[in-house]
């Protein structure tokens, strides 16, 4: 039989070009998100990678000597007024100009560690084997070519592979020392200064009381004082001589143009030579600058090093904002479904909190800023910490009023969403509980609420979504730049949630717009981005498998 030719109208009315136009718009749109998330994973994890070191020889001293030392970073190609307007020769007749982008190092004897070279203006390359990275604590990473130790100012004499032998041991006793120091400086001179303050406020209350000199209570704090200060110059002794024993040691080494540089092993992080590095060799580095970059500070106006503050804080953040959202978002949910006459005022209400979910995110800041911070924060300091005043304690930003800002931010999710979930239980289960002789509120929590618990975790997978990359309110709330510690350590009451933070959505803005070298910046905002995702993938991931066990659970109900 044959098949009936639609015109075109008829194929319109079909809806056949809604389908396809839906089809190709999700797909296009898949292909969009995946290919942004494979720029970031290869860029991010690129990062790690042990690059070799080449050697350029130029035709003449194009930059500052004939020879260029350090890591291969971009190539592009460029019109030939480009490289012109910026005074650089190129020959004539040529439009387009290949340059190579290399990351040469040596800040502090350069001034500059990133530097365009054009490829007509290179002689020759090649990748010596001698030559080594240094990654350091200040001043970046240095290229160059070892040539002793010295121990106390005096040099060392040993053979060259002697000579790698005694970095790689004086480079672990370094290491050693170095978190014997960091363990004093944080947690042992930490808790003291602690205990320290703590007496200062028992002292200072005393004298808000008027408590006459003569109380024992006086001779007591200058007893545990007393204490205090003699174990605080025990331990600034034991730190004085573990820096001593840290600066004995120094790396002499010369840069691919011969200028000698004496590097303290104090300030070095790790030595290696990539050029003699088997493929074994740079995986173990690869995985060894992954953890470090997990668990370790950041260095270098956060451009190296690691963001484990930074992570440590997002998660925090996201927990207490779950634990405050969740149950303020329920309860109103449940009043405005259950409980509440449905008239004008609800449907009014209902209008309001779905306004409030289209509020930049920004007014949120300005709004925790004024009402947490200086309000309510302020209030708890005048009631409880008088004795810290005119120094704030909670009338100040910090993790506490960051995670009330973005709680308020998410709370309209939550309501929906939960309010949805109750909407979908059929109402004969309601009614079966009370003909069984439960009271509303016994069905409530004990048929309805379970059985809405699967939409009520989809309303908390929304609201972590949103506000694990949400990044203007807590600019004016609580996220700092750097934060010296963590919010969390051995001191009472643990979790000080008065403190500033560090948030990875800020490290990326700051990496990223405000850092002062930012080819050297570049590569730290992919791996962070990448790392922000699987966080965020991670709680979310947890959420949802909850959820569908929940939704396991009460099959059968359509939630």
């Amino acid at each position: 039989m044959e098949r009936k030719r639609l015109t075109f109208r008829e194929w319109l009315r079909g809806g056949d070009p809604g389908i396809w136009l839906t089809a190709g718009t999700v797909s296009f749109s898949l292909i969009m998100v995946f290919g942004l998330l494979f720029l970031i994973m290869v860029e991010g994890m690129g990062h790690f990678w042990p690059k070799s070191l080449v050697r350029f020889q130029m035709l003449d001293a194009t930059v500052s000597d004939r020879f260029s030392l350090g890591e291969i970073v971009d190539r592009e190609t460029v019109t030939a007024d480009q490289v012109r307007s910026a005074g650089i020769e190129v020959a004539e007749g040529q439009e387009l100009v290949d340059r190579t982008l290399l990351k040469t190092g040596n800040r502090d004897v350069d001034g500059f560690d990133f530097y365009w070279f054009l490829d007509d203006h290179i002689q020759s390359r090649d990748f010596p084997l001698e030559v080594f990275t240094a990654e350091r604590e200040e001043w970046g990473n240095f290229y160059g070519t070892a040539l002793g130790i010295e121990q106390g100012g005096k040099a060392i004499t040993m053979l060259e592979n002697g000579l790698w032998t005694q970095i790689n041991i004086r480079l672990d006793r370094k290491r050693t020392i170095k978190k014997r120091i960091k363990q004093i400086e944080k947690k042992e001179m930490g808790g003291v200064n602690y205990r320290l303050e703590r007496l200062r406020l028992r002292l200072r209350k005393l004298e808000m009381a008027s408590v006459p000199l003569s109380d024992n209570r006086y001779s007591e704090i200058k007893l545990e004082r007393n204490e205090l200060d003699t174990l605080y110059a025990s331990l600034s002794g034991e730190l004085s001589a573990l820096y001593k024993k840290i600066d004995r040691d120094v790396l002499v080494a010369e840069t691919i143009n011969g200028n000698l540089l004496r590097l303290p092993f104090s300030t070095l992080v790790n030595v290696f030579q990539p050029n003699k590095m088997s493929l074994l060799d740079k995986v173990s580095h690869y995985f060894m600058k992954m953890a470090e970059f997990i668990l370790d500070e950041p260095r270098e106006a956060n451009t190296e090093g690691g963001v484990f503050p930074a992570i440590f804080g997002t998660v925090m953040m996201v927990l207490l904002m779950s634990v405050i959202v969740t149950p303020f978002g329920v309860i109103a949910a449940i009043y405005l479904h259950e409980y509440a006459y449905q008239g004008k005022v609800t449907r009014i209400i209902r209008i309001a909190v779905n306004n409030l979910a289209g509020v930049p995110s920004i007014v949120y800041g300005v709004f925790g800023l004024g009402f947490f911070v200086y309000i309510v924060g302020g209030s708890i300091d005048k009631l409880l910490f008088p004795a810290l005043l005119p120094a704030p304690t909670f009338g100040t930003p910090g993790l506490l009023w960051s995670s009330l800002t973005l709680a308020l931010l998410t709370v309209p999710v939550v309501i929906v969403a939960t309010e949805e979930g109750l909407s979908r239980i059929p109402k004969n289960i309601r009614e079966g509980s009370l003909a069984l002789g439960a009271t509303k509120a016994e069905t409530l929590w004990r048929t309805v609420l379970p059985m809405a618990t699967p939409a009520m975790i989809t309303g908390l997978i929304l609201a972590v979504a949103r506000a694990a990359g949400e990044v203007a309110p807590l600019m004016m709330v609580g996220v700092v730049k750097l934060a010296p510690s963590l919010p969390l350590d051995g001191n009472f009451p643990y979790l000080h949630l008065d403190q500033k933070f560090m948030h990875l959505g800020f490290h990326i803005y700051d990496v990223g717009f405000q850092s002062p070298n930012v080819e050297a910046a570049r590569p730290l905002v992919y791996a962070t981005s990448l790392l922000l995702i699987v966080i965020i993938v991670v709680l979310n991931l947890t959420a949802i498998v909850v959820r569908n066990r929940l939704r396991d659970k009460y099959d059968g109900i359509d939630t």
